[in-house]
């Protein structure tokens, strides 16, 4: 698979809580660059952002996150409120203990109501993998399949564990045929990148593969 078919499903992040606007200028810069699918940021970056690349690059934050126990009406707020400052791209974190709960019928009303809070902007559903069975991550498959939502991904990235081969491959047998899969979490480079497209992922959340594909050109560089 060729480099740019890998970059241009990379959402290129950076979500750590001590971001600068330096920091999120220069991954704009990168996305840019290599042509990513998207930089995804938080919130409070997503007006500045989308000025900076005008409309050369999407723009994705995140809600709810990375816990996801805000209150729906909090979700939706936050959902207009970065759609209304120009995010292309909205990635929410569902609310777990509901799952625990086995209270699915109110993870299916409450990414219903972001998705409505969005605008008609790609919404992504965080689910977080990692504290999930096999058989509540099935269910999910059902529940966001049926609540209209864009894609379903797999994590965080702040929990116990990011995305796993095993659970990309058990998304793609279980989502319906309009949800696409994104990856998050723990991808340590094109190799891995390239896997997880093949399994299924349309998208992948990470920062690696552009550091990966910097490396490789300063490689090609000294070697000259």
């Amino acid at each position: 698979m060729e480099r740019s078919e890998i970059l241009a499903r990379c959402d290129h992040t950076l979500l750590s809580p001590e971001a600068t606007w330096e920091q999120i200028r220069q991954l704009c810069d990168e996305g840019l660059k290599y042509q990513t699918a998207s930089v995804c940021i938080p919130a409070a970056y997503v007006k500045q952002a989308k000025d900076y690349v005008g409309g050369a690059l999407a723009v994705c934050t995140v809600i709810g996150f990375p816990n996801g126990y805000a209150t729906t009406a909090a979700k939706c707020f936050m959902a207009a409120d970065a759609v209304d400052n120009g995010a292309d791209e909205v990635d929410m974190v569902i609310n777990i203990g509901w799952v625990k709960d086995g209270r699915y019928e109110l993870v299916l009303e409450e990414i219903k109501a972001v998705k409505a809070a969005c605008k008609g902007r790609l919404l992504k559903v965080i689910v977080e993998t990692c504290l999930l069975t096999d058989d509540e991550k099935i269910k999910l498959c059902e529940v966001v399949t049926a609540s209209g939502a864009d894609y379903i991904k797999t994590s965080t990235g702040f929990s116990r564990g990011g995305a796993t081969f095993e659970d990309i491959a058990l998304f793609a047998a279980h989502v319906g045929p309009q949800v696409k899969i994104k990856a998050a979490g723990g991808i340590s480079g094109l190799e891995d990148a390239e896997k997880f497209i093949k399994l299924g992922a349309d998208r992948l959340g990470t920062s690696r593969v552009v550091k990966a594909v910097k490396e490789q050109k300063t490689e090609r560089d000294c070697a000259y």
